[in-house]
């Protein structure tokens, strides 16, 4: 696995406070629309499909999926 998962950020909390200002007044629509936005520019940046579904792997791990009622 090629994914860096150790904490990199030069200023985690810069980064949160920018997401949450980015999602101020949004619907939960047009929140998740950026949300894609924002991982199609990422995953483009980064430039390697395999990178992206390493993450995207991972990320699924740390969430359960809703159960049905």
């Amino acid at each position: 696995m090629s994914l860096l998962t150790e904490p990199r950020l030069d200023d985690a909390d810069l980064l949160f406070e920018t997401l949450v200002e980015a999602h101020r007044d949004l619907d939960a629509e047009a929140s998740r629309r950026l949300d894609a936005r924002i991982i199609l520019l990422l995953a483009n940046h980064i430039g390697s499909v395999e990178t992206v579904r390493e993450a995207v792997l991972v990320a699924r791990e740390a969430v359960k999926p809703r159960k049905n009622p």
